[in-house]
């Protein structure tokens, strides 16, 4: 049994593209050229900015609106050559790359073309801040109702950050059935380098759908996945297997030549080291937060994390292949390929299988050290500006299946009733399971404490805000464990370690109901959630109600007319 204790206080099937010029639009890349800096050898410029600059209080004003059009759908997919059926964006696992500039307005119009009973769907663009445009947060039973098969949700929303995430569905359990892709936006960096090669997912992989898993997940337990994949793809069996089946992700690269990388951990329940034999990694940011560059040879990635690195290809100059590898880690991550999910980077023609050796690491599942993640652009936080403490557990309910309790609840939403449509009813009489804790006053400091008697690491996501991680560590929180609040790291997620604490801080500078939660697909399913209602009337003030009222209709009108039975969770 796991019981994990929270304590609250509340203060104040492609390939990730490369980017090259010649895939820019002709009218984009005109303008693109007229500004000075971000080449090869200068890449912290950005037309009239750099990484300096305070991009929580300015944005470039590009006057460029980058419109994209996605369609969910059902298909039939053999990743590592094993089919089954999953589901997609534009028909493709990993979904199109949403691109564009530092300061672009972005338009997604999302059409759900999934048949299936009890499919309604949304897209979120995690880590995107949603700066005062909370109702394209795209959290179903928070900002919005599902979007009813055969309708299309529009998201309109401002790149104010710029550097590598994803978006995903945030309806059950989709997001690892496949709904999901990059988001990748231009501008400075604190490191040089020469290529861009785009997105590099790492997902774990079962033969069998997360939703048919799902079942034995809240039963017993965490099942165990049969693979893993590196953009969508790797093989199935062993190497000297006459049955395996499937291809490895495979990139080419020229000596002499550096290249970034944008990582993301899309996993379900898989946290990965990460590496690329003989080569080492230059992190230049997290979560869309660009740090003080760092080296490192194996790098911890947590699920719904994002790292981009530079590799400079300095270990060839003729025809030679290295192993790139994605290895769970056993402390916390169940999976039958753990020495098997592998890409190659090659050197030449044509990519050969490598032999190379992997580096020494220690299985674990922790972040990376917070001395490593210095934030380029410093910011403080100050103390925080009201009190809260209540326990959380992990309990199991009247048909003993596993549920987590956060602030004292298992989290149970309403698709039909979300809490902008309470909040535009004036509502304020919101359940106690959907555990919503009010903020009311603007630019104050809210710290989250969050503790673990149990064995088992997890991923804390929170919605609308890069927040500050203030302490980080095993056993028992203590208030001297804070030691500084100048510059700590800041992300949007972060790991409470096993028997241990995570003690973050965010501002109150974003009005909105913003959600947080464990990013391990099984736990937020089973209510391993809260939510912050932050600024009430401001955020009623943006709620778009015509928008909001359409789609629950629409979603209504479809229960009513399929005959569905509504759910109570699955966020």
């Amino acid at each position: 049994m796991r019981s994990v204790g929270v304590f609250l206080a509340l203060l104040g099937v492609t390939f990730a593209a490369s980017i090259h010029e010649k895939h820019i639009h002709p009218h984009l890349r005109a303008k693109r050229d007229a500004c000075s800096g971000n080449t090869a050898s200068d890449r912290q410029s950005w037309c009239n900015y750099d990484v300096s600059t305070d991009y929580y209080e300015v944005v470039p004003n590009t006057g460029v609106t980058r419109e994209y059009y996605f369609d969910i759908q059902e298909v039939t997919v053999a990743p590592d050559g094993y089919s089954r059926t999953a589901m997609a964006v534009n028909g493709s696992v990993p979904g199109p790359t949403i691109q564009a500039d530092w300061g672009d307005n972005v338009v997604v119009h999302v059409t759900n073309s999934l048949a299936s009973a009890k499919n309604g769907s949304s897209i979120h663009f995690h880590g995107i801040r949603q700066n005062y445009t909370n109702p394209n947060d795209g959290v179903v039973s928070i900002t919005q109702c599902p979007t009813a098969p055969g309708k299309t949700t529009t998201y309109r929303w401002r790149a104010t950050q710029y550097g590598s995430s994803w978006y995903h569905s945030h309806i059950g359990l989709q997001a690892y059935e496949g709904v999901f892709g990059g988001i990748l936006i231009n501008g400075p960096a604190t490191e040089n380098y020469d290529v861009d090669k785009g997105m590099l997912f790492l997902n774990d992989w079962s033969h069998q759908t997360v939703d048919e898993l799902y079942e034995s997940a809240q039963a017993s337990g965490p099942p165990t996945l049969d693979n893993g994949l590196i953009n969508g793809t790797n093989v199935y069996g062993d190497d000297d297997s006459t049955s395996q089946t499937g291809y490895r992700f495979n990139t080419s690269v020229t000596a002499g030549t550096s290249y970034r990388f944008r990582l993301v951990n899309a996993a379900v329940d898989t946290m990965f080291k990460f590496m690329i034999d003989n080569h080492t990694l230059t992190v230049m940011a997290m979560d869309l937060v660009p740090i003080e560059p760092f080296n490192t040879t194996v790098l911890s990635i947590g699920m719904g994390q994002r790292y981009d690195v530079i590799v400079n290809a300095d270990q060839s100059t003729g025809n030679e292949s290295f192993w790139m590898r994605a290895i769970p880690q056993a402390a916390c991550s169940d999976n039958d390929s753990v020495d098997n999910i592998k890409g190659i980077i090659y050197y030449g023609d044509s990519p050969s299988t490598p032999t190379t050796t992997a580096y020494s690491y220690t299985n674990d599942c922790d972040d990376m050290p917070m001395s490593d993640l210095v934030p380029y652009l410093k910011q403080s936080a100050s103390l925080p500006y009201y009190n809260s403490s209540e326990p959380v557990t992990l309990v199991q309910n009247s048909e003993n299946l596993f549920r987590w309790k956060m602030n004292g609840t298992s989290m149970q939403v309403y698709w039909d009733n979300p809490t902008l449509l309470q909040v535009w009813n004036n509502d304020t009489s919101f359940t106690n399971e959907s555990e919503v804790v009010e903020l009311p006053r603007a630019n104050e400091w809210s710290y989250v404490v969050i503790e673990t008697a149990l064995t088992v690491p997890h991923p804390i996501h929170l919605h609308g805000h890069d927040f500050f991680v203030l302490a980080q560590g095993t056993g028992s929180y203590s208030s001297s464990d804070i030691t500084t609040l100048t510059n700590p790291p800041r992300r949007d997620v972060a790991m409470l370690p096993s028997s241990g604490y995570l003690v973050v801080a965010f501002k109150t500078d974003n009005p909105g109901a913003w959600l947080m939660h464990c990013h391990i697909g099984w736990h937020t399913e089973e209510g391993f959630a809260i939510q912050f209602l932050e600024r009430y009337e401001e955020a009623r003030n943006l709620i778009d109600y015509d928008t909001l009222h359409s789609t629950c209709k629409e979603w209504d009108a479809y229960v009513n007319e399929s005959g569905v039975e509504e759910e109570d969770d699955g966020i």
